[in-house]
């Protein structure tokens, strides 16, 4: 068996990043995903946005760890700094540019500021997300992986990455 790294999907980070344990936040099967090949009238696109950040706010508060961690962490935001990973795992086997959804991932990251992980996603708190792809699941679906970051931690290790 070889050992899991960073970028495998099936194993997002916890075994070979340092630090606190990243939270795993899985949005429900079967939403509709934004595409930035894909032209939409703006009506649909806002759907489609609204309802992708409703379900990633959703998540968070199904998740009973986050929800305790939130809590502890008071009135503020949960993360001063966060690095977060997302999955797209596609509801086939085709070809996939995990970039390409881009705007289904933003649209997510901005239902975690809702819930309250962040004050806002600007580059000072977030890094990322970084798109990977995941293995098939029926109906398709997407994955975020959010850890928190010491002020000054680059959390790829490029040295690349400023705060």
């Amino acid at each position: 068996m070889r050992t899991p790294t960073l970028f495998d999907p099936e194993v997002p980070a916890t075994p070979v990043v340092a630090g606190p344990r990243p939270y795993v936040i899985t949005l429900p099967a079967g939403l509709h995903l934004l595409n930035a090949n894909r032209q939409l009238h703006y009506k649909r696109r806002m759907e489609y946005t609204a309802k992708l950040r409703a379900a990633a706010m959703s998540a968070v508060s199904e998740c009973p760890a986050l929800m305790d961690a939130l809590a502890a962490a008071g009135p503020g935001p949960l993360f001063q700094r966060a690095h977060i990973l997302g999955v797209l795992h596609p509801h086939d086997k085709g070809r996939r540019d995990p970039a390409n959804w881009y705007p289904s991932f933003k649209a997510a990251v901005d239902g975690l500021v809702d819930a309250g992980l962040f004050e806002d996603d600007d580059h000072t708190r977030v890094v990322g997300p970084d798109m990977r792809l995941g293995r098939v699941v029926k109906r398709g679906q997407l994955v975020l992986v959010v850890r928190g970051l010491e002020p000054d931690e680059d959390p790829l290790g490029y040295q690349a990455v400023g705060s």
